[in-house]
């Protein structure tokens, strides 16, 4: 059995879909033929039965009957009730009397004489049987009125056995039988078929789109799209636009790694010309024996260091944009945004010791990474941080889920203020400062994720202002005390 099912579901779809329509209009078919069989079947016994039963209309004249046991040609002349029948006086020890006429002796049974032993004249009982030639008989029961002898003496109980051949019923059931198979099986096969034929149309669709899978596979071609009905909604187109959308948002997602990849190599090319121009100087300083400087030594020094430093934070923004969405799944947690901003807050002042940073901040809860939003929060600080002027101020505030950070910087112009979001995009008059180009794209993918948003505008009488919203989570319930 477990052959059999391994060996149907290595078959394919349309294959297995034929075979299950076949076998379930086989089921069907079966159910009404043998239904229609047994029903015909039925009809035709009733007939019969009803036959049998007009036969014994004169059978008043049996109630009256008297013969001898020992001589049954002495019976009355009653052959004229069952004219080619076959017919016969029982008793209830078996024995037989021919009435003139029968075709032929019906076989006794048990039963036959059980019901002349009982002797219940109202009764009829019906049975098949056979003569003693073997041949099938419809037969009749019905018990009489004792006999009496030639004494006057009461006889044994005697009934009438009336029976009707059944070779032309049997036929007329074996003919009904065979044009029940021969339509069930060209109704099966027609179904199968049929079933192939739908089956085989109905999952074109799926073999355009197991074509297209394998083209993609084999080519990698990500551009191939499924043609599918805008008014179609039955699951094949469903999932026709379900792999269109996800070839789309893997060609989306190559041609950002390309560009991520390529403004990467544009923004590492920098900082490792500068760096690899100021060990060369070093090194051919100490190859030739002519020393640098001092004062060029350690600024050299410095320039490699804070090359250093910038090459470091570029890859941890690069590794931070490169996380996955599984991954930031599984970190998510309920974080108090007021100990975020309060930590970022810190971090901020030791960046600009010469800064005013004012912070009012209310208590606010947030579904997020704590690591990621703290550094989303650090990120929009270090910006008001660095366009500040010397001795400037940076107002910080939080309240009801908004968190706003405001400068007093030269602000971004109004043509620059669509692309502050994009990866490495810098602003020319921003080049020269320390930098990646990442820290906002980060910010916009972090508040994203915890299903907040951030917007940069001209803030009023000078700056930016930077403004972050986030949805509230459940506030966690106070740690017990010991």
């Amino acid at each position: 059995m477990r052959r059999l099912v391994r060996r149907y579901r290595a078959l394919p779809i349309r294959a297995r879909l034929a075979m299950l329509v076949a076998a379930a209009v086989a089921f069907a078919v079966a159910a009404v033929s043998v239904t229609c069989w047994f029903i015909v079947q039925g009809k035709l016994y009733s007939q019969l039965d009803d036959d049998l039963q007009k036969s014994l209309r004169g059978t008043s004249q049996f109630e009256q009957l008297q013969f001898t046991l020992n001589n049954c040609t002495d019976t009355p002349a009653t052959n004229t009730i069952l004219q080619d029948r076959y017919s016969q006086v029982v008793t209830e020890q078996g024995k037989v009397c021919l009435i003139a006429g029968a075709s032929g002796r019906i076989k006794v049974t048990e039963a036959d004489k059980n019901e002349i032993r009982n002797l219940d004249t109202g009764n009829i009982y019906f049975r098949n049987g056979v003569d003693e030639q073997g041949n099938e008989l419809r037969v009749l029961t019905r018990p009489l009125l004792p006999t009496s002898t030639s004494s006057g003496t009461r006889g044994p109980n005697v009934g009438v056995l009336v029976a009707v051949p059944l070779r032309n019923t049997e036929k007329t059931l074996n003919d009904l039988a065979l044009v029940l198979l021969l339509v069930s099986g060209i109704g099966v096969i027609g179904a199968g078929a049929a079933g192939l034929a739908v089956a085989r149309a109905g999952l074109r669709p799926v073999d355009k789109l197991t074509e297209a899978v394998e083209h993609v596979a084999r080519t990698e071609d990500l551009t191939i799209r499924i043609p599918v009905e805008d008014d179609s909604e039955d699951e094949v187109a469903r999932l026709s636009r379900s792999f269109n959308s996800m070839t789309a948002s893997l060609a989306s997602s190559r041609e950002l790694q390309q560009q991520l990849i390529a403004d990467a190599g544009h923004e590492l090319r920098t900082p490792l010309t500068s760096l690899r121009t100021n060990i060369e100087l070093l090194t051919r300083s100490e190859e030739t024996g002519r020393p640098i400087p001092p004062a060029d030594r350690r600024a050299l020094l410095a320039s490699v260091k804070a090359q250093m430093t910038e090459l470091a934070s570029l890859i941890g923004d690069l590794q931070e944009l490169s996380r996955s969405e599984g991954q930031h799944g599984e970190r998510v947690q309920v974080v108090p945004l007021l100990d975020t901003v309060e930590a970022a807050l810190r971090r901020a002042r030791l960046r600009g010791p010469e800064l005013t940073i004012t912070a009012d901040l209310k208590p606010w809860y947030v579904r997020a990474e704590p690591s990621a939003l703290e550094r989303a929060v650090v990120n929009i600080l270090d910006n008001a941080v660095k366009f500040s002027p010397e001795g400037g101020t940076v107002e910080v505030r939080l309240a009801d889920g908004e968190l706003t950070v405001r400068d007093h910087g030269p602000g971004i112009p109004a043509d620059e203020l669509p692309h502050v979001f994009d990866r490495f995009w810098r602003s020319p008059g921003a080049r020269a400062l320390p930098g990646s180009g990442l820290g906002l794209s980060i910010v916009a993918r972090t508040v994203q994720q915890a299903g907040g948003q951030v917007i940069l505008a001209h803030a009023e009488g000078g700056g930016t202002v930077a403004t972050v919203r986030l949805p509230g989570a459940p506030t966690p319930p106070p740690e017990p005390t010991a």
